[in-house]
């Protein structure tokens, strides 16, 4: 199976529909984004997930717990019934995408080791532009600072689940996807993937002013705590 996980408006979408175009069952039923729909068990999985993440004040949490302790029931549960459509279908090539199986990532990576991760990256100045469901994290029963801020809002939902990710020790089969690099250089791109998971795969069109659009906003979505990661995947970092 192949799962694609990053915060919302990461890319993912792009992902999901190249897979599905390349012969990919992603689930049953499917919202304009790819997404496997409906996402309540999968909400609800998340909220389990939650209650083994130790917040420690500010912008830190502790996912030692959580990566520690035995995977309850009750979880497994939700989340199998959330791929059911997945699990059931008889073809070889199959997987799905929702933005919340990045929330419990240090989690699925046990149950699935041996699943295909793609992990998308993308300027989180970006991310953070547009609405998205996890953008208050308080909705899936995590501990965060509060602020009527939205923007600050989405960039702690950045931070979280890039930290979340870096904190979990990464599966056998892995790979890192920058948007902008899928964008812009989408045959290189697109050719590192289908050798990451043996496949051929489509082609979809991609619009270029599906980057860079902090460029052209005129609201805040710069912060400093996202400066290691953007130096980490080559992000240009706003002089003082």
């Amino acid at each position: 199976m192949i799962t694609v996980i990053g915060r919302g408006h990461s890319g993912t979408r792009a992902i999901s529909h190249t897979l599905y175009a390349s012969g990919v069952f992603m689930g049953q039923t499917l919202n304009p984004s790819g997404d496997l729909v409906p996402p309540w068990l999968m909400y609800d999985a998340c909220r389990v997930f939650a209650r083994y993440v130790t917040w420690n004040g500010g912008l830190r949490w502790d996912f030692s717990r959580a990566r520690e302790t035995e995977i309850p029931p009750r979880f497994i549960d939700l989340f199998h019934g959330y791929i059911a459509s997945v699990r059931k279908h008889n073809g070889k090539l199959k997987g799905w995408k929702v933005p919340e199986t990045t929330l419990v990532f240090p989690w699925l990576q046990r149950l699935y080791p041996d699943l295909r991760y793609i992990f998308l990256i993308r300027n989180p100045r970006d991310c953070i532009i547009g609405a998205h469901k996890t953008d208050d994290l308080r909705d899936f029963g995590i501990q965060v600072p509060e602020t009527e801020d939205e923007r600050y809002r989405r960039a702690i939902s950045w931070k979280y689940q890039y930290d979340l990710v870096k904190s979990t020790p990464k599966p056998a089969r892995w790979i890192e996807v920058r948007f902008e690099d899928f964008v812009t250089k989408q045959e290189e791109t697109l050719t590192r993937l289908e050798n990451f998971l043996g496949i051929p795969l489509a082609r979809i069109v991609m619009r270029q002013d599906t980057i860079n659009r902090w460029r052209h906003d005129e609201g805040v979505n710069y912060f400093d705590f996202f400066a290691p990661a953007m130096r980490e995947y080559g992000y240009e970092i706003p002089e003082r």
